[in-house]
Order: C-alpha cells, then sequence, then structure tokens
C-alpha cells in the first residue's frame, strides 16, 4: 500500500460526507463542481499516493447510481463536475494497434504462432504497447477520447483452433493449447509491462471459454464439452493467463453446457473467481446481453425474457463492464428489486481499478509511460521488428529444389489474386499505415534492375463465372519463373459480418481454395510445361489465416510458400526467403487435413479426431511441420534417469546440427506420449520448444527439463494425475504425425521414460 502523504482530515472528512449524503439520496453532493486547477488537490481519488482501493472507494462514493452505471458499459461519457474524461474500453490490439492512428502493422496472430517464438511474441507486443502509449498520449492531448483511442486492449485470442472451417481462427495462435499457453502469456507480458506501480496497458484474454465457431450461430450456439475435454484443451491457456494476472477476461457469445458464458456460474464463480483467483474484470463480448432475452427462434439464448433481466443476471453473474448498451437497464433491474446497489458497487470497483492501474486519474507525468511520443509509432526499429515476425512465421511446404532463386534471372513473372493485394497482409482486427509492403512491392525491389518484371493479376480472388480470354498465362512459358501469389484474404474468411464475400458468415465450410485459382495454376502449369526440353518453375506463395485443401497446388508448384497474412512488410519478407537472405523457420501451429472428410462435425467439440493429438488419420501437412533451405539432424539423445518418480523432474538432453550448408533456425520441439495410459490420452503432445539458430557444419547441445506436470494426464472427470507406466519423449523439428518424414522433416530422436 502506497504511503499517505495527505492529512487524514482531508481524505476522512470527504468521505464521511458524500457517504452519508449518498445513504439519505440526498444529491447536494453531486452537484459540486471542483476547478480544473485544484482538481489533483481536492479529491482523494486523485491523489496518487492512497492505494487503490482507497481511490476506488473514493470515486465510486462521489457518484449517483447512473454515473455509476455510465461507467460499466465500453463506451463511458465524461463526469464533468469531477474532472473525469469520456473513456472508450473497447480497443484493438491483435496484431498492432488497430482501427485507429498509423500504427505498425504486425502479422496476424496465427504467423505469430507459427514463429513458435514466446520471445518473439513478447518483443511484438511490447512494441505494440509502445505504440499504444504513445498514440494514446498524443490524442487525450488533443481531447480525443475516442473509442480505439484508449489503453484497454481486448487481446490476445486464446480460444483453441480446433477446427479449420471457423473463420476466427486466424486470430489465434493454432491448435496447441501448451503452444497458446506460452504464446499468451508473452503476449500479455508484453502488452502489460513489467512496472510495479502501473500497467502499460490492459490485455485481456478471450473468448472464456469453448468458443471457436461457427460464427452463423454463436449468439445461440451450445457448446458441448466433456470435463476432459474442457480441462485438458480448452482452458489451460486461460489458466496460464490468469497466472500472468492477465487484466481482464471476455465472456463468449455462445452457451457451454447449457450456460450462457456470460452468465456462467460454473465458468465465472467456480472456475474463473473461485478455483484460479482471479482479481481482473469481466466483460462481454459485444451484444452478447441482447443474446439473454432474444429467443431461440430469434437467435438468442432465450435464458430470461427482457433487457432488464438479462442486465440483472450478467450483474449477478459477476461481469462488470458490457459491450453493449444492456446495462442502461440497470437502473430498472434496481428498482425492480433484481439487484442491489451493493452489487452495483462491487462490479463497479473491479473494473474502476484498472483504470487506477493504467494512471488515467494520476497527474499527467506521474508514470513513465507518459513520456513515450510518437517517435515509436511504426518507427524503423518496429518496422524491422515487423519484417523479422513475418520471415519467422513463414512456412514452406514444399521445395525440389528451386528456391531460394536468383535475383538476376532474365525475366520473372508475378502474377494471381494476392500478388498487389493489401487486404492479405492485413488479416483482421488491423491497424494501417501509409507503407505497405505488398508481395508484388517486395520482390520487385528484391531483383536486380537489369531483371525484367511482367505483372498480370490472372485471377480473381474468388471469380465464380467463367474466365475471360487471358493473356497472363502466355508469360509462364516464356519466364525464368512464374510466381503466383494464391490462397484467400479478409473478405472470405474472419468475423461475422466482416467478410463480405463469404456466404457463410465469415467460416470456411469448402476447404478448397476458389475453383477459379487452381482452374489458374493449371493453366499456368500447363503453359509453363509446353517445351518439355525447358520446362518453367512456379513458385506458389499462398496467403491465408488457417488450413486449406493444398493438395492440388503441392503437385503443380515447385515450390510452396505459406505465408498467412504477413503485415505491412510482407512482401519484403516474402521475398527475403524466395531469394534466400533469410532461411524459411516458420512451423506449422495446425494441422491441415487432407479433407474435412477426415473431421468430425464441425459443430463438434469432442476433441477425439481433431488437432494432431487425437487425429489418427493420415494429414496433408502435420502440426509442426516447416521446411528449411538447409537440413539438421537430432542425435546423442540423452536423459538424467530413464527410471523416475511422479515428483522427479528429468532433464533430456539431444544434440541438434546443420548439416547443410546454410545458415537457418531451426524450432527444436518435444512432444511426450503415456504408453500406458487407463483413460484415452493424447497420441503425443507439445509440452517444450525453443527457436536456435545455427551456422553451416555447427552443432548445439540442448537441454530441456520435463517437469512432474508434463507427465500428467486428465481424467474423465477432468482431474490431473501421473500414472506410472513408460513414456516416450520425442524431439525434433516436427511433430511425431504421420508424413512429417515423407515431407522432408529430419528424423526425430526418442527415448523411453519408466515412471515408478
Amino acid at each position: 500500500m502506497r504511503k499517505r502523504i495527505f492529512p487524514a482530515t482531508l481524505i476522512i472528512l470527504p468521505l464521511l460526507i458524500f457517504i452519508s449524503c449518498n445513504n439519505k439520496n440526498d444529491n447536494t453532493s453531486q452537484s459540486e463542481t471542483i476547478s480544473s486547477s485544484n482538481v489533483y488537490d481536492s479529491l482523494p481519488f486523485y491523489n496518487p499516493s492512497l492505494s487503490i482501493d482507497e481511490r476506488v472507494e473514493d470515486l465510486i462514493s462521489r457518484l449517483t447510481v447512473e454515473e455509476k452505471i455510465s461507467q460499466m458499459m465500453n463506451g463511458t461519457p465524461s463526469i464533468e463536475r469531477l474532472q473525469i474524461p469520456p473513456y472508450d474500453y473497447w480497443n484493438e490490439a491483435l496484431h498492432g494497434v488497430g482501427r485507429t492512428c498509423a500504427a505498425t502493422i504486425f502479422p496476424q496472430a496465427i504467423g505469430i504462432g507459427a514463429t513458435f517464438d514466446a520471445d518473439l511474441a513478447f518483443r511484438v507486443s511490447s512494441a505494440i504497447s509502445d505504440e499504444a502509449r504513445a498514440i494514446y498520449n498524443a490524442t487525450s492531448e488533443k481531447g480525443f477520447h475516442l473509442q480505439y483511442n484508449g489503453l484497454t486492449f481486448w487481446t490476445p485470442n486464446i480460444n483453441i483452433f480446433r477446427d479449420p472451417r471457423w473463420g476466427r481462427g486466424q486470430e489465434t495462435y493454432g491448435e496447441d493449447p501448451y503452444l497458446t499457453s506460452i504464446l499468451g502469456v508473452a503476449f500479455v507480458e508484453g502488452l502489460q509491462g513489467d512496472n510495479p506501480d502501473y500497467l502499460k496497458t490492459a490485455a485481456c484474454a478471450k473468448h472464456f471459454a469453448v468458443h471457436s465457431g461457427p460464427e452463423q450461430v454463436r449468439h445461440e450456439f451450445n457448446a458441448e464439452v466433456s470435463q476432459k475435454d474442457l480441462w485438458e484443451t480448452y482452458l489451460p491457456a486461460f489458466k496460464a493467463l490468469v497466472n500472468a494476472n492477465v487484466e481482464s477476461v471476455m465472456c463468449a457469445y455462445n452457451r457451454t453446457n447449457g450456460e450462457p458464458c456470460c452468465s456462467s456460474n460454473y465458468l465465472i464463480t467456480e472456475v474463473l473467481r473461485n478455483k484460479w483467483d482471479f482479481k481482473g474484470h469481466v466483460l462481454t463480448d459485444c451484444g452478447a446481453l441482447e443474446d439473454f432475452y432474444k429467443q431461440a427462434n430469434e437467435g438468442g439464448h432465450g435464458v430470461v425474457d427482457t433487457p432488464v433481466q438479462a442486465a440483472a443476471l450478467a450483474l449477478k453473474s459477476g461481469v462488470s463492464l458490457n459491450c453493449g448498451v444492456v446495462y442502461e437497464q440497470l437502473l430498472d433491474a434496481l428498482k425492480e428489486g433484481l439487484i442491489t446497489e451493493q452489487d452495483i458497487d462491487t462490479q463497479l470497483a473491479i473494473l474502476l481499478k484498472t483504470r487506477f492501474k493504467l494512471g488515467l486519474f494520476d497527474p499527467k507525468g506521474s508514470n513513465p509511460y507518459d513520456a513515450i511520443s510518437m517517435d515509436v509509432v511504426n518507427g524503423e526499429t518496429n518496422r524491422a521488428l515487423a519484417k523479422e515476425a513475418a520471415q519467422k512465421s513463414m512456412v514452406l511446404l514444399k521445395n525440389n529444389g528451386i528456391l531460394p532463386l536468383k535475383n538476376d534471372l532474365s525475366k520473372y513473372f508475378v502474377t494471381g489474386p494476392n500478388a498487389s493485394n493489401i487486404e492479405v497482409l492485413l488479416g483482421n482486427y488491423y491497424g494501417v499505415n501509409s507503407n505497405m509492403v505488398t508481395i508484388l512491392e517486395g520482390i520487385s525491389a528484391a531483383i536486380l534492375p537489369t531483371s525484367q518484371l511482367q505483372y498480370r493479376l490472372g485471377a480473381m480472388l474468388n471469380q465464380k463465372s467463367i474466365n475471360p480470354i487471358n493473356y497472363a498465362i502466355g508469360h509462364a512459358g516464356s519466364s525464368d519463373v512464374t510466381i503466383v501469389v494464391l490462397g484467400l484474404s479478409s473478405t472470405l474468411q474472419g468475423e461475422e459480418g466482416d467478410s463480405i464475400d463469404s456466404s457463410t458468415a465469415g467460416d470456411r465450410l469448402d476447404y478448397d481454395l476458389p475453383k477459379n485459382q487452381v482452374d489458374y495454376l493449371k493453366q499456368l502449369r500447363e503453359t509453363a510445361d509446353k517445351n518439355p526440353e525447358d520446362k518453367k518453375p512456379i513458385v506458389a506463395v499462398i496467403t491465408g489465416g488457417s488450413p486449406m485443401n493444398l493438395a492440388e497446388v503441392q503437385e503443380l508448384a515447385d515450390a510452396v510458400l505459406l505465408v498467412w497474412y504477413p503485415g505491412e512488410e510482407g512482401g519484403t519478407a516474402v521475398a527475403d526467403i524466395l531469394f534466400g537472405n533469410v532461411s524459411p523457420s516458420g512451423r506449422l501451429p495446425i494441422t491441415f487435413p487432407k479433407s474435412l472428410d477426415q473431421l468430425p462435425a464441425f459443430d463438434d467439440y469432442s476433441m477425439k479426431g481433431r488437432t494432431y493429438k487425437y487425429m489418427n488419420e493420415e494429414p496433408l501437412y502435420p502440426f509442426g511441420f516447416g521446411l528449411s533451405y538447409t537440413s539438421f539432424t537430432y542425435s546423442d539423445i540423452k536423459v538424467t534417469n530413464k527410471t523416475i518418480s511422479k515428483s522427479d523432474t528429468v532433464k533430456v538432453q539431444v544434440k541438434v546440427m546443420n548439416s547443410g550448408k546454410v545458415k537457418s533456425d531451426e524450432v527444436v520441439q518435444i512432444y511426450i506420449s503415456d504408453v500406458q495410459a487407463s483413460v484415452t490420452v493424447p497420441n503425443f503432445q507439445l509440452i517444450n520448444t525453443k527457436r536456435v539458430t545455427l551456422e553451416p557444419g555447427t552443432s548445439q547441445n540442448l537441454e530441456f527439463e520435463v517437469a512432474p506436470k508434463d507427465f500428467e494426464i486428465v481424467k474423465e472427470d477432468g482431474t490431473r494425475t501421473i500414472e506410472a507406466g513408460e513414456f516416450k519423449i520425442y524431439v525434433g523439428g516436427s511433430s511425431p504425425m504421420k508424413r512429417s518424414i515423407e515431407l522432408g522433416a529430419p528424423k526425430m530422436s526418442e527415448v523411453l521414460i519408466a515412471v515408478k
């Protein structure tokens, strides 16, 4: 608790007066007007030497009921008599400060997932929070208190990308709870900073919980999930972020096991508050409370009859902040006796603490973040970081030896719907700036001025009509290489209402690429192969935020590079990889099935048959897979003890060698498998990962700790235990899924450990 420096009478007397007046329903005290010149000297809640609890209590004591309620919706009005400006809690920073001033655009979250690099995620989010503070400082100085100009960010999205059909899966870090946890924690730590007294920005874990499509029915859908799947797959990342002191948690639109997530006694009270001891505030997804009183035939849950009852139910369930306007009904709920003013005060106090932690009621200059200037926003340092993140995110899926390309060939042909498309740099929940490098621009800048570069669009993103005469195709037969940029954009996949060319609310119920794109690639291939003695190579660059059926692309192209939605420096990063300035090192954070027929139904939330952990079918591309321009070998795997007790930590050592001719990063992955479990367990699961950089011909001896928690299995009732028996440890550059070795991943090292 901070030391008091004000005289006690200056604090206690006003508190007693105003609390007394409030109890008498006398609004005399509420009409006070404090001049801006002495506001910090007159009101205890503006005194930074007091504890946050004292300041919150003082502020609440000065508010009318109407004012209290107005501060519990995302767009809060000013309270002029107390010199409190407006503030909007709704702000976005999924992969850069979004929807506001020009800012750095980093790769979409799924691309960050593909880096397998928690340190990089931390550096990216630290840069984002720097820019956020700079923008807030500058805009608030001008009196611009707009939505998206604030410091409370509703990110990261740590839902599990359990099914490739989900259009919003691009916002996540992939299908694995461990990978999602370490990246999510790093992102939160970067956003919130490490100052002991102030939050740099406030992060939010969303959407709590068991939420990953279908989009079209998310306002009425009931996700039915077993306790085993809940605690093994859907909750671990949320628990990890709560342990990392994430400031807020957003409850999801859907129901989970019958309860709307924003009124779930089990999720909010039993798990979040009681079991995990979460101290931050809970907020609704936007418009979620309207779903409470909309009936099933109206696309809602129908758990109450009126907006007043919906507001009361959410408040009593522990929701502090309503994104929307249903909390306007709290006054009527109070009059009807559905809630008490103490219920309002309790949730408002939790919510206001966030604004105090951010320093929003402190004199300017009180916290170190007040000094961050606009110079950092999309500056050279952050732009370089955006390029690094994009380079490390890109996954080479096929290479018959054509890559890397030389940059001095006589003629290059760049084509495809996404070559000059800015949309494919952005994904969703994006920002903008004045220097976004398309893939065409990146390639153009990379080749020598003496090389000819031809560009034709060649194909539309999603053309459904018959193709007209197309003069572009002929270039594939006369160019030294054709680089065709295919794939998806946020117009085809994303959130309900955003994906304007999607007939399924942003979900991808058709796993294939648009037919016209594949047809165009076939025409290019046919043209490139017309001269049997001089067949021309084709490199396919694929954009998108989810798995997609690339089987025909894999067959037709000489190389396939998956670049996700790579951000403002996406074009530069693509060129860096194509021309060998950087060796590709991204790894798939989600399994690519061969077809949707290999998966359970989209609305089935059981993990059976899903993700690398429970899928027994042979995938198109396995989780953790990605090629390099060099080769790596794993050898000399050792463990400190091959027989351990249930409380022992064992160290795993392995030698990793760059046995090729190119400097490159390798993403070392460790998996564990319980060989003799009494219940159904994953085939294997990721428990650790480390990115290392190796020069050609060099090696590094790595050591990893495998802790008792890594040997735990989740029983049918959701509890965890360690059973005696054999466990297999795998170390390598991919998961042990089928096809990893066949596609070119290095052979994994394995060792057995017996747990007594």
